[in-house]
């Protein structure tokens, strides 16, 4: 078993920067593809960003790229999601999530092909 584990979210004006973590327990976390996603009120859960297991592959969702950057430190068992130049649109809860890989070097985008998920972290952007 894998439990996730966000920190960083809060409530930031327009324009502003906030970085999440993810911390993994288990001793298997460098096997992991990872991602992040968000939720907002009345929407669907929708992909923001993915990192391979060795971190050498990421895959950005349109709406983030250029501003958020997802990294990982395998040493550490983290993840994490610098946002830049944040917008309102951006509000929502952000989760982070995980599956064991099998030696893949893929990153995945699909909420059904991630296993493990985290309780999610509250970020806020002001207009």
């Amino acid at each position: 078993q894998v439990q996730l584990v966000e920190s960083g979210g809060g409530l930031v004006q327009a324009g502003g920067s906030l970085r999440l973590s993810c911390a993994a327990s288990g001793r298997t976390f460098s096997m992991f593809a990872m991602g992040w996603f968000r939720q907002a009120p009345g929407k669907e859960r929708e992909f923001v960003a993915a990192i391979n297991r060795s971190g050498g592959s990421t895959y950005y969702a349109d709406s983030v790229k250029g501003r958020f950057t997802i990294s990982r430190d395998n040493a550490k068992n983290t993840v994490a999601l610098q946002m830049n130049s944040l917008k309102p649109e951006d509000t929502a809860i952000y989760y982070c999530a995980g599956r064991n890989s099998y030696g893949s070097t893929n990153y995945y985008l699909r909420t059904y092909e991630y296993d493990y998920w985290g309780q999610g972290t509250q970020v806020t952007v002001s207009s």
